[in-house]
């Protein structure tokens, strides 16, 4: 799902559902992780960005030590599309891939 078309309540509700550790914070879907050390949490980084820039869609990102908080959504669209459910499904592999 890479549309940049606003969704709609029951499509973010469906998308989140398969999204377990996101959760919505108004127009935005926001995850937070802490990773094994702080090289960790930049390769986590490092691999969402390849995917971001893959995709023309980047993220908000906050690292704290090993902590890394993500925000997603489609500013240009005024609140959330699939190409944010999509990036937070590639950081969920990151991060389970760092695991």
């Amino acid at each position: 799902m890479t549309s940049r078309a606003r969704l709609t309540e029951d499509e973010i509700t469906a998308g989140l559902a398969g999204l377990p550790d996101w959760r919505r914070e108004d127009d935005s879907i926001v995850r937070t992780a802490e990773t094994a050390s702080f090289p960790t949490a930049i390769r986590v980084v490092d691999a969402v960005a390849v995917e971001a820039e893959r995709l023309d869609h980047h993220p908000d990102i906050d690292i704290r030590w090993r902590t890394l908080r993500f925000v997603l959504s489609t500013h240009s669209a005024g609140g959330l599309t699939g190409l944010d459910l999509t990036l937070a499904a590639l950081v969920d592999e990151a991060l389970n891939a760092a695991a």
